[in-house]
């Protein structure tokens, strides 16, 4: 059991925790591919046999959650992606819920998350979350 007494401030991640992951996997498994690919002359087979490796070696890095960089590595507009997607950024269930009850209790709600800034600000305002946390 937690004891809410001995915690005065709750930190908590965005994506995969408050957010759902699905826009997020959508659009790196299947929206740039297709985007990227086309560009490139490339069917989704063949853009994501190209593409995914070079996503995932860049896995665990700044660099991976930095859409300049992947903007300048793919010479695409990777924000404009993915604001063509935004109305797929879900909150997950009861998430608004936890953030009321966290702060009914009188503890601070802060929001920790390695998103870009960019991305952070369009999901923000696609999900109003951002007036729950101080």
């Amino acid at each position: 059991m937690i004891d809410w007494n001995a915690i005065d401030t709750v930190l908590f991640d965005m994506d995969g925790t408050l957010l759902d992951l699905n826009y997020d996997n959508y659009f790196w498994h299947e929206y740039l591919p297709e985007k990227w690919g086309a560009r490139q002359g490339l069917d989704l087979t063949a853009a994501k046999a190209e593409l995914l490796p070079r996503l995932r070696q860049r896995r665990g890095t700044l660099s991976w959650y930095c859409l300049d960089y992947w903007s300048a590595e793919l010479g695409i507009d990777i924000l404009e992606l993915k604001r063509d997607l935004d109305h797929l950024i879900q909150i997950r269930p009861q998430a608004v819920e936890l953030l009321c009850h966290i702060g009914d209790l009188g503890k601070r709600r802060i929001l920790v998350t390695n998103a870009h800034q960019k991305l952070l600000d369009v999901k923000l305002a696609r999900t109003g979350i951002g007036v729950h946390f101080d």
